[in-house]
C-alpha cells in the first residue's frame, strides 16, 4: 500500500481496541497517527448510538477529530462509533472507514467491518475471523528468535510463556482461582519447565504476587515492568503458552506462534468465549490447562494479513469510485 496514504487509529485508548487497529495498520505498511476520544457524560452513556460529545466534534477547537481528515480511518471500541461517523460526514465522504469488533448499530456503521466468527453481525461489507487482528508478525517473531532476550534465552527449555490477565467484565479471578492456578504453574515448573511470565494491567495483586514467587521460586523469570517488555521474546521462544481465558487478544496473539496453548478458565464466563475456544480447541491450537503440558505444534494461526488485505482491497475501490465523481460537485 503506497506509504503517501494519510491514516488514523482512533479509539479511547484502551490496549484492547487500540493495539488490534494498530496491527492491521502496520499490516498495510502504514505509520497512522493515533486519535483518542474521551467522551463526557451523558454523551458517553448514549454510545454507540448517540451523537460525538460535542467539545469533540471535528469543528470545535482542540478536537481529536481535527482535519486533516485521513485516507483511512481504522476504529474500535463503542466511544468510537460517533466518531467514525462524525469522520465520515465532515470528510465529505472521503475518508475510508473501518471499524474492527461488531458496532452495535449495524454493518452500516463503516464502510468496512471486522468481528470474530462468534459475533452474530453479517453483511456485505463485514468479514470475520476465528482469530482478532493483532501487532504479531511472522516476521518480528523470527527476528526475535535469531536475536533472543538475554533473561529468557538462558532459561533451560522446554520454556513456557505464562500470559496473564485479570479481572473482565465476564471473568473474576477469585481467591480459589489464584491458588488453583498457582499450583497447576507450580506443578508445571517441577516437571522442568522454565516459567517466562508476564502479568497485564488487569492482573489482581493477589495473582501477581503468586506469579513473582512462582518464577523466584522455580527459577523463571517474572518481568516486573523493567527494562525491555519482553513479550514479542516471550511468544517467540515459547515451546507451549499458559494464556488465561478472559482475553481473546492474548489468545489469539498466542495462536500465531504455532506452539500449543494452554488455557486456564477462571470464574465466570461467556458463550462467546466458549464458541470462541471450542473451535481452537477442534483445531488442536487449544487445550485446557491441567498444570502439565499437552498438544503439539500446528500451522501458526494469523488472521492479520486477511484481513489487511480486505481492507486494501475496499480502500482500493472506495478511491476507484472516488476519481468517478466531479471533485466541483459538493459533499452529498
Amino acid at each position: 500500500m503506497s506509504r503517501s496514504l494519510t491514516s488514523w487509529v482512533l479509539t479511547d485508548g484502551k490496549a484492547g481496541d487500540e493495539l488490534p487497529c494498530l496491527g492491521v495498520a502496520e499490516a498495510l505498511g502504514l505509520a497512522p497517527e493515533i486519535r483518542r476520544v474521551a467522551p463526557r457524560a451523558p454523551y458517553s452513556w448514549l454510545m454507540p448510538w448517540g451523537p460525538v460529545d460535542p467539545r469533540e466534534r471535528p469543528a470545535a477547537p482542540g478536537s481529536p477529530l481535527a482535519p486533516p481528515f485521513p485516507d483511512l480511518l481504522i476504529a474500535s471500541g463503542r466511544r468510537a462509533v460517533p466518531a467514525l461517523r462524525a469522520v465520515k460526514r465532515a470528510s465529505g465522504g472521503r475518508t475510508y472507514t473501518v471499524f474492527l469488533k461488531d458496532p452495535r448499530t449495524g454493518p452500516g456503521a463503516a464502510d468496512f467491518i471486522w468481528a470474530p466468527s462468534y459475533d452474530r453481525i453479517r453483511g456485505p461489507n463485514v468479514l470475520t475471523t476465528s482469530t482478532s487482528p493483532h501487532r504479531i508478525r511472522a516476521e518480528r517473531l523470527a527476528a526475535a528468535r535469531a536475536a533472543p532476550d538475554r533473561r529468557l534465552a538462558a532459561l533451560a527449555r522446554p520454556r513456557v510463556a505464562v500470559l496473564a490477565g485479570g479481572d473482565s467484565r465476564h471473568h473474576r479471578f477469585t481467591s480459589r482461582d489464584v491458588a488453583r492456578f498457582s499450583d497447576d504453574l507450580a506443578n508445571l515448573a517441577q516437571t522442568g519447565a522454565s516459567l517466562m511470565i508476564t502479568a497485564s494491567r488487569r492482573t489482581p495483586p493477589t495473582l501477581r504476587s503468586a506469579l513473582e514467587a512462582l518464577a523466584a521460586g522455580h527459577g523463571g523469570f517474572f518481568w516486573d515492568g523493567t527494562g525491555e517488555n519482553p513479550y514479542l521474546s516471550l511468544l517467540a521462544l515459547a515451546d507451549a503458552i499458559v494464556v488465561t481465558a478472559d482475553s481473546f487478544n492474548m489468545v489469539g496473539e498466542a495462536a500465531a506462534t504455532g506452539a500449543p496453548i494452554l488455557v486456564f478458565e477462571p470464574s465466570g464466563g461467556h458463550m462467546k468465549v466458549r464458541t470462541f475456544l471450542d473451535g481452537l480447541k477442534t483445531a488442536g491450537i487449544v487445550h485446557v490447562f491441567h498444570g502439565r503440558l499437552v498438544g503439539e505444534r500446528y500451522e501458526p494461526l494469523d488472521s492479520t494479513p486477511i484481513i489487511a488485505a480486505a481492507v486494501e482491497e475496499g480502500l482500493a475501490r472506495h478511491r476507484r469510485a472516488l476519481d468517478l465523481v466531479d471533485p466541483n460537485l459538493p459533499p452529498e
